[in-house]
């Protein structure tokens, strides 16, 4: 049987919908007196009527070029600190830290990889003016692991620290892991004292997840970010093998919508993953991580009730420069905006007859009448360069999320 942390992984969908969305109406009434990006970002928005998805998307994204802005603005953090600085646990330079058990929300996703109280980790994560440490230090406090330190030391200093502390667990960047267990193989350093890892910070492939498990470490992904803490995670089967994509974490809202734009994407479509963090000192609302990711449509067989992503799957930031002008993903959805008979886009860059060359690809009836013509129009008028246009049929283009493909480099 599945092993769950606490009931709040079970709860029925409805009553979790329910609670969060209460407690970010909470917390943005508190924090909004205290944090001036904070309420900037919400002096237009009816707070009294905040009751599920439909309110919160009135609300834009923050996206990473945003946040640089209103942070060169109010430094150091934006206005979205609603804790004063001096009175947090520590500070970073983009973002910071509060006192509150398990403050990045780790311990769930540790958990669920099998990390449990006694265990021994080495935490190869940096410590020095990076995030990523502590928010490991965080969880393992919270389930009561001890923790070995070892931040970016030199490989052979690790080496030292598993031969001599035995930790049965690893946190870290799981390209680190595989080198790792590759030198020890060949310096014939023992390590056989490790036995799970739980790794965030870029994708886990399946060459990779299979070099590691290969010698005899069983590894489990985590989707975090410094700004956001943990956001979802990789769980168990009752047979216990990984459950294909993530459950996301309890304590944050995720949302995929169209890339570069506000509104969401339809059900089971690929799009931007959007994530509001449910915190006091610092509460996110509808930040972008820039990643692609879609929902899935059932539920984790793990037997956790909250919604599960499919993983990283790309970025969402598709810009590209041509002719001394950057396309934008934002520019291809305004495209579409102006015609009614459009279902998707796609906008290729591409050599042709040695020079660059635009082709806007629509799915929207063949026959529509003088809608390939119209589509130029708005390409020329939108981005300010010629293109051309293909009409394909609904279904042909594929649902990854991209709206700008650069097929130059390919040529």
């Amino acid at each position: 049987m599945p092993d769950f942390m606490d009931r709040l992984e079970t709860r029925a969908v409805k009553s979790r919908e329910l609670a969060l969305y209460r407690d970010l109406k909470t917390i943005i009434a508190v924090a909004k007196p205290r944090a001036s990006g904070l309420r900037r970002l919400i002096r237009a928005a009816r707070i009294a009527e905040f009751r599920g998805k439909e309110e919160l998307a009135q609300f834009p994204v923050l996206r990473g070029s945003d946040m640089a802005r209103l942070r060169e603005q109010e430094p150091p953090f934006g206005g979205f600190n609603a804790t004063r600085p001096g009175l947090l646990r520590r500070l970073f330079p983009t973002v910071l830290e509060g006192h509150a058990k398990d403050w990045w929300g780790c311990a769930r996703a540790m958990h669920a990889a099998g990390f449990t109280r006694g265990d021994i980790i080495l935490n190869s994560f940096s410590y020095h003016l990076s995030a990523a440490g502590h928010m490991i230090e965080s969880g393992a406090q919270a389930l009561g692991c001890a923790v070995i330190p070892a931040g970016s030391s030199m490989i052979e200093r690790q080496l030292d620290a598993i031969e001599t502390l035995r930790p049965n667990a690893f946190c870290g960047k799981a390209a680190f892991l595989d080198l790792l267990l590759q030198k020890a193989a060949e310096l014939r350093r023992d390590v056989s004292s490790i036995q799970k890892a739980f790794v965030f910070g870029a994708p886990l492939s399946q060459h990779l997840r299979a070099s590691i498990e290969a010698r005899g470490v069983r590894v489990h992904q985590g989707y975090a970010t410094s700004m956001l803490g943990v956001i979802a995670y990789e769980t168990d089967d009752e047979n216990g093998a990984v459950n294909v994509g993530m459950v996301v974490n309890e304590g944050v809202i995720v949302e995929i919508v169209r890339p570069g734009a506000n509104e969401p994407a339809p059900a089971g479509e690929i799009g931007e993953v959007v994530v509001t963090r449910l915190n006091l000192d610092c509460p996110m609302l509808r930040c972008s991580t820039g990643d692609l990711s879609m929902i899935m449509p059932d539920p984790s067989p793990c037997g956790r009730t909250n919604i599960r992503i499919k993983g990283w799957l790309g970025r969402a930031d598709q810009a590209a420069l041509m002719a001394n002008r950057t396309l934008l993903p934002s520019q291809v959805i305004d495209i579409g905006a102006r015609h009614a008979a459009v279902r998707r886009l796609r906008l290729v860059l591409r050599n042709e007859n040695a020079k660059e060359a635009l082709l806007l690809r629509a799915e929207a009836p063949r026959d529509a009448a003088g809608l390939a013509s119209e589509l130029s129009a708005s390409l020329k008028d939108v981005t300010g360069l010629d293109g051309a246009v293909e009409l394909v049929e609904p279904g042909d283009l594929p649902d990854d999320g991209k709206l700008i493909v650069d097929e130059r480099a390919l040529a």
